[in-house]
Order: C-alpha cells, then structure tokens, then sequence
C-alpha cells in the first residue's frame, strides 16, 4: 500500500480533485484529507499535496468554466424541460454573477455542491474568464492549504497520540476530531441553507 501511495498518490489527487473541480461529483475534499493524513506519516510530502490539490483546483475549475460557457447553453435550450427551468433561472443566474461572481467562486471552494456546479454555472452565465480566473486561483489555493494542512496536523496529532497514549487516546482524539468535523459541516449546511 504504501507503495502506491507514493507511487500514485499525487497522481490520484490531482485526477480526483480535477474531476471534482470540472463538474464531476467525485469525492475531491475527501482524497485531500487523505492524502494530508498520508503526508503527516511521512508517505508523501506535504507541500507537493497542497501544491498539486490547488493546480487541480484551478485547472479543473477552468474546464468547468469553459464546458459551461462553450456548450452549456446549448444542452440546456436542448430539452423542453430543461429549456422551461433555464429561461427563468438564467437571467437571474446572469445578473447574480455579474454582482456576486468573485465572491461566489472563491466561496463556492469550501462547499461540497458549490464547488461541483459553481465553475460551469460561471461559464454558462457568461462571467468574465480574467476575474473567474484570478478568484478560482485564490479560492483553489486557499483551500488546499486549509485543507491539506489541517489534514496533515490532524494526522500527525493522531500519530502521537497513539504513540504517547496507546491505541485507545488515538481512538479518542479521532473520535473528538470526528464529532469537530460533523458539526463543522451541519454548521457548513445550516449557512448554506439559511435565507
């Protein structure tokens, strides 16, 4: 195993990330976390995980961008149901880029959805490349720091607790960045929700 991770390892993020980044519900967020846990036990390096992570953040976002902007108009005027839903959503999507893009983009990098649908919904609202370009390289960097970072120290913290305090303190730190996890992300879902 620990071959592959370090024969593949980076391969693999930036493939999934990429995918993830491009439109594909893939789990992009999940393979950074992992590979940072891999980094913090010493079977990839950190700063080439965080590197790689944010170079297929920007380059899977740009092919969403330029998917949407170059052909998404076209499958969504292809079929009647589609075309119906578009032509009220799309006049608002349009004006809500033109007023909130930059935000929206480097935001969209920290929530799961957003960060599947936000590149292409940018390119199908016609957003301008230069700015989407400048907020998806800021966004994608940031976030893979954040991410891959905390990965990282999270799993070097779980090393040394096993080591210091056995299997079980190892077992309970997980458990309490576990439960520090899923309240981050209901806190993440009520914010995305909330009116």
């Amino acid at each position: 195993m620990n071959g592959l991770v370090h024969h593949y390892g980076l391969l693999a993020l930036f493939l999934i990330v990429m995918l993830e980044s491009g439109g594909v519900p893939v789990p992009g967020e999940t393979a950074l976390v992992a590979a940072g846990v891999f980094a913090s036990r010493g079977e990839l390096d950190i700063v080439a995980v965080v590197a790689v992570a944010a170079a297929a953040a920007i380059v899977g976002d740009n092919l969403g961008y330029w998917i949407g902007r170059t052909g998404g108009r076209t499958v969504l005027e292809r079929w009647q149901l589609l075309r119906r839903r578009s032509e009220g959503v799309l006049p608002w999507s349009e004006g809500f880029f033109h007023r909130h893009g930059a935000k929206t983009i480097f935001v969209a990098r920290f929530f799961s959805v957003l960060r599947v649908t936000a590149a292409w919904m940018a390119g199908v609202s016609r957003m301008r490349w230069w700015t989407f370009f400048f907020w998806n390289a800021v966004g994608g960097i940031c976030w893979a720091v954040a991410v891959g970072l905390l990965a990282y120290f999270a799993g070097q913290a779980a090393a040394d607790a096993i080591a210091h305090y056995g299997l079980i303190g190892g077992g309970i730190l997980v458990a309490i960045a576990a439960a520090g996890l899923l309240g981050f992300h209901f806190w993440r879902k009520r914010l995305v929700e909330s009116p």
